[in-house]
């Protein structure tokens, strides 16, 4: 009887999962069609997620389809509604609205996560964010539109709620963006409001003073120990009592797993994500694997765990592609580690900082760190060509990762 790895989701985790487990059924000499590799998506796209921040997000996507078919996987169009661990099944609902029901042996939710969106007034309403495809087209729709409205601060201030990670790159692209919309005499405003101490709380404070001089340069302004408590079709208000005039208001504060991971019944962190072992393994489950955004994953033994990031995503996607298939041939698992931990933050025009370890020490500033955000987002984030051998051979979750020189 066929057995079935099923793999939920299509970002990059769900895609080198699927890539990494054929290859190990590849290595087996088990590609013989007795063990099926399916992956469940609305379509079999990869969106470029990491990029949405940037002009022209409509592009940003990969097309998976080919890719999959050389390498053995199959795609299911549709969206998994119920999981049920009980029974080994999920429900998926497809394009056309009919609900159908699918066994696994073994099961990688490999699901992602959606910005996190707390009780504002307005902020469902009223705001833009960078978080999926659809959201940061219809703000470059938006942004681009902004030129037939009379000419008010509010139409020429951005204001950009959270000044983490996403938040200052969004900032640092956005008075480019604006010239481009409105012309070069606007009078522009961006503005990052932040409830922690400082900018960018959770990249420390080695790279802080990069950041906050990026920023002032490119005219970027910023508050903290501020939070935004409302906002509507004109502007935001404040914790401190004053209101921001505003047409531009994008949300960019904190990210949540997947809802699908409260269907499985095991621990999980204040995110969301389920508590995996080393294996990747969902702790308490036999046949349930975890990765990327939804797998709360020890990264190495001092105590780190990877964060919601491509970084991260990618690898555990490896990993827990290697150990599904393995688990399910009998063969020992690869316990994940990524000891290796770098930050990369675009800063708009200005160029970039990058940091090495966790405590983010500074290596590259400006353009030479520009250079290696910009392998990072057009080659390194990008899934392989649809060629069967480079495909499983990218999926080596043991593989060395060869960074260009700067």
């Amino acid at each position: 009887m066929k057995q079935r790895i099923l793999i939920i989701g299509a970002g990059f985790a769900g895609m080198w999962s699927a890539l990494a487990a054929a290859r190990v059924l590849d290595n087996e000499n088990k590609a013989d069609g007795l063990i099926e590799i399916a992956l469940i998506a609305p379509e079999p796209v990869l969106h470029l997620r990491p990029r949405f921040y940037e002009s022209g997000p409509a592009g940003m996507k990969a097309p998976l389809g080919e890719m999959f078919d050389e390498a053995g996987v199959r795609f299911v169009h549709g969206r998994v509604t119920r999981i049920r661990t009980a029974d080994n099944e999920v429900d998926v609902l497809d394009h056309d609205g009919h609900t159908s029901t699918m066994h696994y042996d073994r099961l990688v939710l490999a699901a992602g996560s959606r910005l996190f969106t707390p009780d504002i007034p307005g902020l469902r309403e009223h705001s833009f964010n960078v978080d999926q495809l659809t959201e940061a087209v219809r703000l470059e729709a938006h942004l681009n539109n902004l030129a037939s409205l009379p000419d008010t601060p509010g139409r020429n201030t951005v204001v950009i709620g959270g000044g983490g990670f996403t938040g200052i790159e969004t900032a640092a692209e956005m008075p480019a963006r604006l010239r481009a919309a409105l012309g070069h005499r606007a009078d522009i405003n961006v503005t990052i409001i932040e409830q922690a101490a400082h900018i960018g709380p959770d990249l420390g404070s080695g790279p802080r003073p990069v950041i906050t001089q990026a920023l002032q340069d490119l005219g970027v302004s910023w508050r903290v120990e501020t939070a935004v408590t409302a906002i509507d079709a004109d502007g935001v208000q404040i914790s401190n009592g004053e209101r921001i005039d505003s047409k531009t208001v994008i949300w960019t504060a904190g990210a949540r797993a997947s809802a699908l991971t409260e269907q499985i019944p095991a621990k999980r962190d204040r995110l969301g994500r389920l508590h995996v072992d080393r294996s990747l393994r969902v702790i308490g489950l036999d046949n349930v694997f975890a990765t990327g955004d939804v797998a709360y994953a020890a990264t190495d033994d001092d105590g780190n765990h990877a964060l919601m990031s491509c970084q991260h995503a990618m690898n555990l996607g490896r990993y827990a592609g290697n150990n599904v298939a393995s688990d399910l041939l009998g063969l020992g698992a690869i316990p994940y580690t990524q000891t290796r931990y770098v930050t990369c933050l675009d800063l708009g025009p200005w160029g970039a900082v990058y940091t090495e370890g966790w405590d983010r020490a500074v290596k590259l500033t400006g353009a030479e760190a520009k250079q290696r955000k910009r392998w990072i987002n057009t080659e390194r984030i990008y899934p392989p060509r649809a060629n069967r051998a480079e495909a499983l051979a990218a999926a080596d979750p043991l593989q060395t990762i060869v960074q260009p020189r700067s």
